[in-house]
């Protein structure tokens, strides 16, 4: 909306009728104590403001309103048909004018005016608006550094207090910050401290997380300086989030030396005590054959009992002896492959015949691709494997002992599902069956076991270039599966 002040209501008239056939808006008023009550209460976009009015005049009004936020960008056009000498042309200026236009007027000059100060008046209001936004969005990006700066000072003094290597680095992985420990490994803080020639680059594996946005978990031996010693860390690098976006990685390497030579003494204790075992326990089960050869037609079958038990615990500890074996060669590396073509229907079928011999009152389904189909693989290791799973489901399942070998045939492998209807497992429990010496707390009572079954059927199917899980819910049963490629 335009404002007109003019003491004289005629001159008023003219003007409003011209800007107004234009279409414009047009208020008016008659002298300058009333053009400012009007200013103050009013939006307007262009003051045309007459010089020569008594009390106030042109001049005087137009330094109150550049004395003002609201009023100070209001563009005015002074209008004189009095002073027009340049003195008082350049007096109009210093006001706060923009224009000055001298009577009588030119009506064509004054729209063609009126038109383009309106338009710079809308474009210096759009701006200003927008200068606005961005002023408040810089006042909350300044709070949100300020925010950012505070927890980012806290997560460097709680990883200052922490008793572990510790760093971040940020979304591309530089690393921009490490904590004191970090130097009893490192002569940079800009570089990662010396692995093992025969671990994992860290730097690349660091790489590969980021490029895959996931977590790192990996065992490392780390040097100090000044030591010609490697000790075993665990390094856990996770990303951090803001708002679902990836801005910083945070990471720590913690000492699990001492477990590992734990680990270490147990796993020789056990290599040797398998091996020492198991030429005894050879020499046990030859006379118990003989034995049973001799009482073959002894009339006593109480002593025949007797035998078959003695003969029944021997498999079981030969069984726990091989799985001590397993381990052995799998802590060093010597569990092999050897593989051959063989029919995965003639395997299934095998282990089936073998748990009814084993398990007379189980009843073992099987279901899916029941045609032959010839894989490359290790025959007795992957009957190992299902006959551990089928063993395992049984033994989970004292109240119903009916077991179903799912097999699907996939595009590039062979999936095969042991189901049960058993105890089942806990979801935070499902991830550590597959681990060594895992035993799940509520049933280590209940059920015999090392734990160490399911860990060799891991290790074989990774060999194998397979993958295996379980999927399962308590009270309801249990699902493990593995699959084996068709070329590889």
């Amino acid at each position: 909306m335009i404002l007109v002040v003019d003491d004289k209501q005629e001159n008023i008239y003219s003007l409003k009728k011209l800007l107004e056939s234009k279409d414009f808006l047009v208020d008016s008023a008659l002298s300058g104590e009333e053009a400012l009550k009007k200013v103050l209460n009013n939006d307007y976009a262009l003051i045309i403001l007459d010089v020569q009015m008594p009390i106030m005049d042109g001049y005087e009004v137009a330094e109150t309103l550049a004395g003002f936020n609201k009023t100070k960008d209001i563009p005015i056009i002074f209008l004189s048909a009095v002073n027009t000498d340049k003195q008082f042309i350049a007096k109009g200026y210093e006001s706060g004018g923009i224009d000055y236009v001298t009577k009588p007027v030119d009506p064509d000059i004054l729209l063609l005016k009126v038109n383009t100060f309106l338009k710079l008046y809308k474009q210096n209001k759009e701006l200003k608006e927008i200068q606005d936004v961005l002023r408040a969005e810089i006042d909350i990006r300044k709070k949100v550094q300020i925010e950012l700066k505070e927890r980012l000072e806290q997560l460097h003094y709680t990883l200052e207090a922490l008793p572990l290597v510790a760093f971040t680095a940020d979304e591309n992985g530089k690393i921009d910050f490490v904590n004191r420990k970090w130097m009893l490994f490192s002569e940079s803080d800009q570089v990662f401290p010396k692995s093992h020639p025969d671990d994992k680059k860290i730097e690349a594996e660091f790489i590969s997380a980021i490029i895959q946005n996931k977590n790192l978990e990996l065992e490392v031996r780390l040097q100090k300086l000044g030591s010609i010693e490697y000790c075993y860390h665990l390094l856990k690098i996770i990303p951090i989030r803001e708002k679902g976006k990836q801005n910083k990685w945070i990471g720590t390497f913690t000492d699990i030396d001492a477990h590992k030579q734990i680990e270490k003494k147990k796993d020789e204790f056990l290599s040797i005590a398998s091996h020492e075992l198991k030429t005894p326990l050879t020499s046990i089960k030859a006379y118990i054959q003989l034995l049973s050869r001799s009482l073959k037609n002894h009339e006593s079958a109480q002593i025949k009992i007797y035998i078959e038990k003695a003969q029944l615990q021997v498999g079981k500890l030969n069984d726990l002896i091989s799985e001590l074996l397993d381990i052995s060669k799998i802590e060093s590396g010597e569990l092999k492959i050897n593989r051959k073509n063989i029919d995965i229907k003639h395997i299934i079928e095998s282990c089936v015949d073998t748990i009814h011999q084993t398990h007379p009152s189980a009843n073992v389904k099987v279901i899916g691709n029941l045609k032959p189909r010839i894989l490359n693989v290790d025959e007795h290791r992957i009957e190992q494997v299902l006959i551990n799973y089928l063993t395992n489901a049984l033994k989970y399942s004292p109240n119903n002992q009916t077991v179903t070998i799912l097999r699907e045939d996939l595009d590039e492998e062979i999936l095969i599902k042991v189901k049960d209807k058993g105890i089942g497992i806990l979801e935070e429990k499902q991830k550590s069956v597959f681990g060594k010496f895992y035993r799940v707390e509520e049933t280590s009572l209940k059920f015999q076991g090392l734990g160490i079954g399911l860990y060799i059927c891991a290790d074989i199917i990774k060999k194998h270039h397979g993958k295996y899980g379980v999927k399962s819910e308590p009270n309801k049963g249990s699902e493990f599966y593995f699959s084996l490629p068709f070329n590889y």
